[in-house]
């Protein structure tokens, strides 16, 4: 939400020479590294010009950044006033209330709330219910030939678990990773576009009715949800508010559809687009850990987080004066060859692999275990029920989301493998 701090590039895309604007071409977005690796090449901190901020994208300065830099950056109701954007108060309301743009005690009050429902512990008790999931959501289209891995699979499935771990109605799951999705567009990209800005206000609305009438039900009975702990949590004898439980509920839904299901379509197109990888996986089954490591790095699904400099700080030998806005580029710096050997090549079976996927220090994502699982699962269930998995002719659409990077649908073709191959194989896993 930085982000829309920063004026926007007056020129098109295509005729910026070098900067982060650059995203905004289709082509670029398509595939990024080499904007990427251009800009670490020209300066691991770089001053970017178009969106008068700083881009930093080598390894060792992002995580300088993500443990120095102040997370507090969502603007206030009053700031986007003041820069006429007056309409879009009701986002500012939400996101000032929300752990992501948190430092210090505040963010660890919160933080430890909500990441009690993602233990290890707790996601590894789920693992035969997430695999239940899984088969379910193939079975119906296994006899098809062909699917949208997206909109059949990748949607779907964190979806229905992250509602189950709210405690709302798995039927609602679709509904609610509609407005996920465009909750999103808030989170990953440089400023708001006028055409969207409208959608993403109803839906902010619709949500927060949505979760006000859930907190509201939960309140006057049992529940078993993170929803229902969060409403009756007391830190130092004191209780979250309705705002504040919906916000963080909001975020956390957020985090935990859209970058797995971002990490299972990407992951899905890695490995179709590298033959040899996929069928490494499939007769390797056992490195499916390391190869959801690798594809996290590789083609990481939250590209970049901003932040500010709350005090005049030097990093990579640039001055960094109070108030200036850094977007830390951990996609860029998961490609750092001072960090990984060969980055550009997909290793299935990285043993050196410290990514920054899902960032790190005090805000590192506290649903990694949860994503891990799922697509620890996501890849051994496709891969074990179909074979001769192809992409269908038509060409890909990448989300307009330039933070947030995923396909709008991938249309593949696939042969069911033989029925011994079928779900109850995986149970032992």
């Amino acid at each position: 939400m930085a982000a829309e701090l920063v004026p926007a590039a007056t020129a098109e895309p295509s005729d910026i020479p070098l900067s982060l604007c650059r995203l905004l071409d289709p082509q670029v977005l398509a595939d990024p590294y080499p904007l990427y690796r251009a800009l670490r090449e020209r300066d691991r901190v770089y001053w970017d010009p178009y969106l008068h901020a700083w881009v930093v994208t080598g390894y060792a300065e992002v995580v300088s950044v993500l443990l120095r830099l102040s997370a507090e950056c969502a603007p206030s109701a009053e700031q986007l006033a003041r820069m006429g954007l007056s309409s879009l108060e009701p986002i500012a309301r939400v996101t000032v209330k929300q752990m992501l743009f948190m430092d210090g005690a505040a963010h660890v009050r919160l933080r430890r709330l909500c990441s009690t429902a993602f233990t290890s512990n707790r996601v590894a008790a789920l693992r035969s219910h997430i695999q239940d999931i899984a088969d379910r959501l193939l079975d119906r289209v296994v006899a098809q030939g062909s699917m949208d891995v997206v909109g059949d699979f990748a949607s779907p499935l964190p979806a229905i678990v992250m509602a189950e771990l709210l405690g709302l109605p798995t039927r609602d799951h679709g509904q609610l990773k509609a407005w996920s999705a465009d909750f999103a567009e808030v989170l990953g990209n440089f400023q708001q576009n006028p055409d969207r800005a409208g959608i993403v206000l109803r839906s902010l609305r619709e949500m927060t009715e949505y979760l006000r009438a859930a907190i509201s039900e939960q309140e006057r009975g049992p529940g078993d949800g993170l929803i229902h702990a969060l409403v009756h949590a007391e830190v130092d004898g004191a209780r979250l508010t309705q705002e504040e439980v919906i916000a963080n509920v909001i975020i956390t839904m957020v985090g935990g559809q859209e970058t797995t299901t971002n990490l299972i379509g990407n992951g899905l197109l890695t490995l179709i687009r590298q033959p040899d990888k996929l069928a490494q996986l499939r007769d390797q089954p056992g490195i499916v850990h390391t190869a959801v490591e690798e594809l996290l790095r590789y083609e990481t699904p939250s590209q970049r987080t901003a932040r500010v400099v709350r005090e005049d700080v030097v990093l990579g030998g640039k001055r960094m004066r109070k108030g200036d806005t850094v977007f830390a580029v951990m996609a860029a710096a998961n490609r750092d060859p001072e960090q990984f050997h060969d980055p550009d090549r997909l290793d299935l079976t990285r043993s050196e692999n410290r990514h920054l996927a899902f960032g790190w220090a005090s805000h590192f994502c506290f649903g990694a275990p949860l994503a891990r699982v799922e697509a620890q699962i996501a890849f051994s269930t496709l891969l074990r029920r179909l074979t001769d998995l192809s992409l269908q002719p038509q060409s890909l659409a990448w989300r307009e989301n330039l933070g947030l990077r995923g396909l709008k649908a991938l249309p593949v073709r696939f042969r069911a493998a033989p029925s011994g191959s079928g779900p109850t194989n995986e149970r032992r896993s």
